[in-house]
């Protein structure tokens, strides 16, 4: 296998960089990409097969050395780094058309989250609690990054990673196709004792520190929060967004799943 010397970007707007042992796995299983290269270090040689020779257009073996001067420490890229084609996503509309013969369904939105990390682990566990679809912003969230596909460890073969013009509009969307909108306001103490989750939810999610925007807020049929034990001594006020999510999605999926 030929080595290079200095990184290439994508050849087309198309493509992205996907970093991370699993994450790269699951991208070579989804036969909906194109590959376009493929960049590993010598102990991921036992990787290569017959299948992975056809459908990757280029494959370049690197030392450690220079996997770490191209892409940073293994940490980062686990001397994998895959360069494939985007996932088509859906549209709002077919989403929710599908939606209409579910009796069951779950979708989170996040208002302004916009860490790669973040979001990427709010996909790995949509994907585990059976939510097929997150919902953000064009202007205030991220394009899909490689720390956030690692960060969902695979989970973006099969969660949809949607942007929308006007976050508020889709929430009408979303009423007017049988959806409960519920918002997460650390503020209000009443999540397990008030309430019943809905079969059909839409979950929203503000950003960390400033939490749901208020004209989000009032959009939302009602506002819940995670009971929590907060320790002002050393000011743990609250939880991950990440972490709040998937305590959330695991409550509609046990209930519903």
């Amino acid at each position: 296998m030929k080595k290079i010397a200095n990184r290439k970007k994508p050849e087309n707007k198309g493509f992205i960089d996907i970093y991370g042992v699993h994450s790269v796995k699951a991208a070579l299983n989804n036969n909906k990409r194109k590959h376009q290269k493929l960049i590993l270090s010598k102990s991921h040689r036992s990787l290569i097969n017959h299948n992975i020779q056809q459908s990757v257009s280029e494959i370049i073996e690197l030392s450690n050395r220079e996997m770490f001067k191209l892409f940073g420490s293994e940490n980062t890229h686990q001397g994998l780094v895959l360069t494939t084609s985007n996932l088509i996503q859906p549209s709002l509309d077919e989403i929710l058309n599908e939606s209409k013969n579910k009796n069951n369904e779950v979708v989170v939105m996040l208002d302004q989250v916009t860490d790669p990390n973040n979001i990427g682990s709010i996909i790995r566990s949509s994907s585990l609690f059976n939510c097929k679809s997150i919902i953000v912003s064009k202007d205030n969230s991220p394009e899909i990054t490689p720390s956030m596909t690692k960060a969902a460890s695979g989970a973006l073969e099969i969660v949809n990673y949607i942007k929308v013009t006007n976050l508020f509009r889709t929430i009408e969307k979303f009423k007017k196709n049988n959806f409960w909108v519920y918002g997460l306001d650390n503020n209000i103490k009443n999540f397990h004792n008030n309430f019943e989750i809905p079969k059909k939810c839409l979950f929203v999610f503000g950003s960390e520190g400033k939490g749901l925007r208020q004209l989000t807020r009032k959009k939302c049929d009602r506002i819940i929060s995670i009971p929590i034990k907060s320790n002002s001594e050393f000011i743990i006020e609250s939880l991950n967004i990440s972490n709040a999510c998937s305590i959330i999605l695991y409550e509609h999926y046990k209930k519903y799943n």
